[in-house]
C-alpha cells in the first residue's frame, strides 16, 4: 500500500489573531509559543499619565454663575442686548443686600432698609453719619481700596480687572430672586449654554399664547381694542411675554410639563417645590433684602436643590452682598494659592484628588479682606488671568 500522505503544514491563524490582541496586556489570542514577546506596552502607559501640565477638573467661575444674574431671555429676544441699568445713588451695605429686588410676583420693587412694617427692630436704628458715606456710587471704590490697604499685592488684579458686579450700573440692576435661584438650579452639572437652552424653553412654556392672559397678539398686528400696534407696544408685548414665569405658575405646572423643557426630574421637583416657598411667603424679596447672611445661607440651603455653593453664588451675584466668601470653590481655592505663591501645576492632593489650599488657610486669609470678602473672592477667579510676579 502507497504510504500515508503527509501532513499539512500548520495555517498561521492563531498568529495572526494573536497579533490583533497584542495591544491588549493580558489579551487572549494564539497558544503561548506563538505569542512572542509578552504585551508589556509600556509606551500606551506612559502615554496615559497625565503629567504635570493635566488640566485641574473643570470649577465653576463667575462665567458659569453669570446665569443667576441674567433676565430671561426667550428665542425671540436672544438678540437684544441685556438692558444698561442708569446708576443711582442710594445708600449701601457690605453686610446687607445692595441689589433692588422685584418681588417675584407682584414685581413691586423692594429695597434693603426701606420701610417695611416686616422690618427688624435690630435693624431700625442706623447711625446716621456712618450710612451715608458708602453709597451703591462710592461702595466698590471704598472696597477696592480696602483690598490694596490689606495687601498691596491686590494692586495689580484691581488695576487689571475692574468689577462691574458691585459698580454702580451692576448695583442698579433691578434683580427677580425667584428667576435667579431658579437659574442656579437649572445650572447644576450641566454646561453654560445648555443651562442657557434649558432656561429659555422654560420660560417659554409660560410665555406662549395659550399661558398668557389672552390677549397677546399673533406678530403683533392688532391690541385688544382692535387698533394698531406702533412699535413701542409691540416691544411692550414681548417684554410682557418673556418675563419670568411667577412662583404661582410654576407651582401649579405638571413636573411632565417642566421636564420637556430639558430639565430632570429632581430639578422639576427642585424648581416647582421653590415656587411653593415663594407662594406660601416663606420667602420673599423683602426677607432677602433685610435677613442676615446667616439667615439667607439657613432659610435657602433648607430648600431642596439648594446647596451651600449654590446659595453664596446667589448672594454675592444676585444679591450683591459684598461679604461672601465659598471655601468650597475650587477655582477660588486654585486662586488663593497662585495669590499666595505656590506653584499650583504640583499642587495635586491624596487619592487623586485636587487640593491647592486647606480651608483653614483659605478662612485665615479671607478673613482679613473683611467686609469685601466677595469682591476679594472675585479676584481670586482673576488671578491666573494676571501676571502674578508683578505682586511682589
Amino acid at each position: 500500500m502507497p504510504p500515508p500522505p503527509a501532513p499539512l503544514p500548520k495555517r498561521p491563524a492563531r498568529k495572526r489573531k494573536a497579533t490583533s490582541d497584542e495591544g491588549s496586556p493580558g489579551g487572549r489570542g494564539g497558544s503561548i509559543e506563538e505569542v512572542a514577546p509578552a504585551p508589556t506596552t509600556p509606551n500606551k502607559r506612559r502615554a496615559k499619565a497625565p503629567g504635570p501640565a493635566a488640566a485641574p477638573p473643570a470649577t465653576p467661575t463667575p462665567s458659569n454663575v453669570k446665569l443667576i444674574a441674567e433676565p430671561a431671555v426667550t428665542a425671540n429676544s436672544a438678540a437684544t442686548m441685556p438692558k444698561q441699568h442708569p446708576a443711582v445713588s442710594r445708600l449701601a451695605d457690605p453686610n446687607r443686600t445692595n441689589a433692588p429686588l422685584l418681588s417675584p410676583e407682584t414685581s413691586r420693587l423692594v429695597t434693603a432698609g426701606s420701610s417695611s412694617p416686616s422690618s427688624s427692630p435690630s435693624k431700625a436704628p442706623q447711625p446716621r453719619a456712618a450710612a451715608t458715606t458708602t453709597t451703591t456710587a462710592n461702595i466698590l471704590e471704598e472696597a477696592c481700596a480696602h483690598l490694596i490697604r490689606v495687601d498691596p499685592r491686590m494692586k495689580p488684579l484691581i488695576d487689571a480687572h475692574p468689577c462691574r458686579i458691585f459698580s454702580p450700573e451692576g448695583l442698579a440692576e433691578e434683580i427677580d430672586p425667584f428667576e435667579s435661584l431658579c437659574s442656579g438650579i437649572i445650572s447644576q452639572q450641566v454646561s453654560g449654554a445648555a443651562a442657557k437652552a434649558i432656561k429659555r424653553r422654560f420660560v417659554e412654556l409660560f410665555s406662549s399664547p395659550h399661558d398668557d392672559d389672552g390677549h397677546h397678539q399673533r406678530e403683533g398686528d392688532e391690541n385688544r381694542d382692535g387698533n394698531a400696534i406702533d412699535d413701542d407696544g409691540a416691544a411692550a408685548a414681548e417684554k410682557k411675554k418673556t418675563r419670568f414665569p411667577h412662583p404661582s405658575q410654576v407651582a401649579t405646572c405638571p413636573i411632565d410639563r417642566l421636564r420637556s423643557a430639558g430639565l430632570s426630574q429632581r430639578k422639576a421637583e427642585y424648581v416647582r417645590g421653590l415656587a411653593e416657598k415663594f407662594g406660601s411667603g416663606e420667602l420673599s424679596a423683602r426677607l432677602l433684602a433685610d435677613a442676615s447672611y446667616e439667615e439667607v445661607l439657613t432659610r435657602l440651603t433648607a430648600v431642596r436643590g439648594l446647596g451651600q455653593w449654590s446659595v453664596e453664588m446667589f448672594a454675592c451675584f444676585a444679591l450683591k452682598r459684598m461679604d461672601v466668601f465659598s471655601l468650597g470653590d475650587l477655582g477660588v481655592q486654585r486662586g488663593m494659592a497662585a495669590f499666595m505663591g505656590r506653584d499650583v501645576a504640583k499642587l495635586k492632593g491624596k487619592g487623586g484628588k485636587w487640593k491647592y489650599m486647606s480651608e483653614a488657610e483659605m478662612r485665615e486669609l479671607s478673613g482679613r479682606f473683611a467686609p469685601y470678602r466677595s469682591l476679594f473672592m472675585w479676584y481670586m477667579w482673576r488671578v491666573e488671568e494676571t501676571d502674578v510676579s508683578t505682586m511682589e
